[in-house]
């Protein structure tokens, strides 16, 4: 059985998704800790419901991203993963933490290949297809190899349509469903082709 560690920053319906596809053995792999950044992240309070150890690791003041991104490698270490998951992690990962973990950081990206890396991705797709622009955005699971942002090897994606004629919460709750099926069906096939 593959073990999967999430680190999340926020409401985590990404790490819901990803706890039901294990308890539904669609995944063959346990979710065996989650870290969070954030205090307030509804991500540890999900893990606690659902019985799995719960982790917040917050940087200090005047700490150093890098010595931050050393603690956090410790703690999930301490799991031992087959993968660490990025599911709405809202902070870039230096090699102090990469490093650590070669091959089995996986991020999910609510855009296309090479489209709107970083933060906000939902809403300049939205602000793009308003303004005439685009007219289809989606999502991506990729590896994240080094400190490159949003743009390590694709493993998954899919496209989602904008309807400029809607409204910016009907395309991200689509751009949201989307996120959960995608990174279930990665996971499964990564953990699946593990285990052979």
């Amino acid at each position: 059985m593959q073990r999967i560690v999430v680190l999340a920053s926020g409401s985590g319906s990404n790490l819901q998704a990803v706890i039901a596809g294990c308890l539904n053995n669609v995944i063959d792999a346990d979710v065996v800790g989650v870290v969070s950044n954030s205090p307030g992240a509804h991500a540890l309070t999900r893990a606690v419901d659902a019985g799995i150890t719960a982790e917040l690791i917050v940087q200090n003041d005047g700490e150093a991203r890098r010595h931050y991104d050393t603690r956090l490698a410790d703690a999930v270490a301490s799991f031992r993963p087959d993968w660490v998951v990025l599911a709405g992690w809202m902070r870039l990962l230096t090699s102090q933490f990469l490093d650590r973990f070669p091959g089995s950081v996986v991020n999910l990206h609510p855009a296309l290949p090479g489209e709107l890396p970083g933060t906000n991705a939902i809403e300049r797709a939205w602000g793009e297809a308003v303004s005439g622009k685009r007219i289809a955005s989606g999502v991506m699971v990729h590896l994240v190899p080094d400190e490159g942002v949003d743009d390590g090897p694709v493993l998954a994606s899919r496209v989602v349509p904008v309807d400029a004629s809607g409204t910016l919460d009907a395309f991200a709750a689509a751009i949201h469903d989307t996120e959960h099926q995608l990174l279930v069906a990665t996971l499964a096939g990564l953990c699946a082709s593990d285990s052979s």
